[in-house]
């Protein structure tokens, strides 16, 4: 059974417990050259790094670990589910010392 997408940063950062309010006081809050990062983020054309995880991190409370676990369970999601993931999964394992190849 397929897996549903996860979320991911932008839909949190868009989510109901992120008022439009608490966004805009986060744009305030982080340096002018950081306003078109969180854009970028808010409309998805963005990943969160681990730099923006710290920023978002201390700008919306929610701890950089959060962050980057969205960010990392979408990429994981989208590359499962690509054309390419044919592809991996027809990859034969290495076997380890002692073990019969398949």
């Amino acid at each position: 059974m397929k897996k549903p997408q996860p979320l991911s940063g932008t839909e949190v950062v868009k989510s109901p417990f992120s008022s439009c309010l608490k966004i805009e006081r986060a744009k305030r809050r982080l340096d002018p050259m950081r306003y078109p990062r969180l854009n970028e983020i808010i409309k998805g054309r963005r990943s969160v790094t681990p730099d923006t995880a710290l920023r978002l991190s201390r700008v919306l409370g929610m701890s950089a670990d959060f962050w980057l676990g969205l960010q990392q369970d979408w990429d994981l999601w989208h590359a499962m589910n690509s054309p390419k993931a044919k592809e991996i999964f027809l990859l034969k394992p290495i076997p380890w010392v002692g073990e019969k190849a398949a």
